[in-house]
């Protein structure tokens, strides 16, 4: 019989006794005690990813099992984009009671962010050298890869030398099977058409991505993902590398023209969407173009800024930038040196948008906490601006702590950019839980708009 008050431990296949054993693990290193429990997890610990396909705009489900209750556990995820850059995260959890994690009722406990946040680890995904933004160009042909590994006890290194006790990836794309991208050469127009798999005709929308050169895919991608034709039009610099010194309505007359034409589009009228520059674009498209039906300003101003707009004989002249504004109404006062200036000023006001003209229905999609300039005022302003002269479907949707780039979900967050011009490093304003959140709910809103606001063709009976 096995005297248990002076109990043996087996270490390999020699029996030693306690006094023995203690001082052998006092002769052990911390490394050597997590890589032994790490090896023992590895046999009992699984981690589990659903659906291991998806697209970047649909939820994955994370769970763990084989723990032991009440376990303190680190959940760990990473990506290499194409340029090689590292993105990760990393989150801390403790098992339930039936030694089960998972992500859609276990709340993270620290790491990158506390609290119930099923996502999470892929909205924290930041890069391992600062002020880089993750890249993909081959959106058709490969998805992010995305690895999740697990560790069986708090792992505060956020770069761990030692094996995960389980591991699991998932593919996350950008684009559904059968999307095709159509390069677009006609007249002065030069685009790429996104088309849903199909004969159609399809809702469409015309997709103006920021002030930036050339042409932004991911958001296109996934418009023909969930059934939208998207024409994605550059602003500037896809074959021409001059920066405009003005901003030519007809050109985007042109492209309106040529997406309600086109056989396997809707011919009732189309969307617009833009971010910051391309949002002052596409309220103008709105208040001019009659081909636009539903339009989306995501953070952008209601007047003509930077380069003067023209249309035809009509030009717009830009509001210059003023060095320090001090707006002050009954709701705020506002000290923003990047303020374009009081659009109240009655020397101003030749700038602003006819909003009132527009046949299109608008939505103000704003994130409170932008640093660029106030969008929410300017939102604010052109809803009661439009709604002086009647007109009523002009609306807003704020969303508090987020920053001025909301994009679609499933894109690590960017917090702060490198001004193309000066070089020079500035925020977005973007914090990691509400700015996620926000990004997930505006693109619900966006598909939600346009499926309401753009004519669907009636089937033929």
């Amino acid at each position: 019989m096995i005297d248990h008050s002076q109990s043996d431990i087996l270490d390999g296949s020699v029996v030693v006794s306690k006094h023995e054993a203690r001082n052998k693990m006092g002769q052990i290193s911390h490394r050597q005690i997590v890589e032994l429990v790490s090896w023992v997890s590895c046999n009992t610990i699984s981690l589990t990813a659903y659906p291991k396909a998806s697209l970047v705009d649909e939820p994955v489900r994370i769970q763990v099992w084989g723990l032991q209750p009440q376990q303190r556990i680190t959940l760990r995820a990473w990506l290499n984009d194409e340029t090689g850059q590292l993105f990760y995260s990393q989150a801390f959890y403790v098992s339930d009671t039936e030694g089960k994690v998972d992500l859609e009722h276990s709340p993270a406990t620290g790491g990158d962010f506390q609290g119930l946040y099923p996502m999470g680890l892929f909205w924290a995904l930041k890069p391992s050298s600062p002020f880089k933004r993750l890249t993909k160009i081959d959106i058709m042909g490969s998805p992010l890869h995305v690895h999740l590994d697990v560790y069986s006890y708090l792992e505060l290194n956020p770069f761990p030398d030692t094996p995960p006790a389980a591991t699991t990836s998932v593919q996350r794309w950008f684009a559904a099977a059968g999307v095709q991208a159509t390069e677009v050469k006609q007249g002065r127009i030069r685009g790429i058409l996104f088309l849903p798999p199909g004969d159609g005709p399809f809702p469409g929308v015309i997709d103006i991505y920021n002030d930036v050169r050339g042409i932004i895919e991911i958001r296109p991608f996934l418009f023909a993902s969930r059934g939208f034709a998207a024409f994605s039009l550059p602003h500037f610099g896809f074959y021409d590398p001059k920066t405009p010194d003005h901003v030519d309505l007809q050109y985007f007359e042109e492209a309106a023209n040529f997406l309600v034409n086109h056989p396997k589009v809707s011919s009732a009228g189309v969307g617009v969407i833009g971010l910051n520059k391309a949002a002052e674009i596409a309220l103008a498209m709105a208040c001019f173009i009659p081909q636009i039906v539903a339009t989306i300003c995501i953070n952008g101003t209601i007047c003509v800024t930077g380069p003067d707009l023209r249309y035809g004989d009509l030009t717009i002249r830009a509001l210059p930038p003023q060095e320090k504004t001090n707006l002050f109404n009954t709701l705020w006062a506002i000290d923003d040196g990047r303020m374009p200036g009081d659009l109240r000023d009655v020397a101003r006001l030749d700038s602003i948008l006819p909003i009132e003209k527009a046949r299109s229905s608008i939505l103000f999609l704003v994130g409170k906490n932008d640093l660029t300039h106030d969008s929410l005022l300017y939102a604010k302003l052109g809803k009661t601006r439009a709604e002086m002269f009647g007109k009523k479907d002009v609306y807003l949707q704020s969303y508090a702590s987020a920053g001025p780039l909301l994009e679609p979900p499933g894109y690590p967050l960017c917090l702060v950019f490198i001004n193309p011009n000066t070089g020079a490093a500035g925020l977005w304003g973007e914090e990691l839980i509400t700015h996620s959140k926000a990004q997930e709910m505006s693109w619900r809103e966006t598909l939600c708009f346009f499926s309401n606001y753009i004519p669907r063709p009636q089937p033929s009976k």
